[in-house]
């Protein structure tokens, strides 16, 4: 991995309000998430968040857990980030990464890119490592897959 930040990217052919629709809505992440981690949001998560929203995931990667997240970047159908961190104290001393979506109209759709940016994440230096950062970058390919196959349907 070479610096902090992983990217993948895929045209898919739907317009960008359809896709940031789906992206911004954290109650749908369970559909498009490629790791099978995220298994369902917490309750009282707002299904449109906005710049300083915050929403809760009930994730499971071996032992179930919880991730607190808080949208960070967020331009109407063109960009969203969120920073996802475990709940209470442990979010002081834990987690930190930030999930990013880029989306730019082209031909035939819309270029969505993926990003896990660790900069500013506290497992920084084990996250770095070459089998973690290629596992990522495999399971956004299938959340851009995901993504794809829930927009086309319409």
């Amino acid at each position: 991995m070479d610096g902090d930040v992983v990217s993948v990217e895929r045209v898919i052919a739907a317009p960008p309000e359809q896709v940031f629709a789906l992206v911004a809505d954290p109650t749908k992440h369970p559909l498009i998430d490629g790791s099978g981690g995220v298994r369902a949001a917490k309750p009282g998560t707002p299904e449109h968040v906005e710049l300083g929203s915050t929403f809760g995931m009930s994730m499971k990667l071996g032992v179930p857990y919880s991730m607190v997240s808080t949208v960070v970047e967020y331009e109407p159908n063109r960009r969203i980030a969120w920073q996802s961190k475990p709940p209470h104290l442990f979010g002081r001393f834990s987690g930190g990464r930030i999930w990013r979506y880029e989306l730019e109209p082209v031909d035939g759709g819309t270029r969505v890119r993926e990003s896990w940016d660790i900069s500013q994440d506290h497992q920084r230096s084990m996250l770095r490592k070459d089998k973690v950062a290629a596992q990522t970058r495999a399971n956004m390919e299938k959340t851009l897959e995901k993504i794809a196959a829930l927009v086309s349907q319409g």
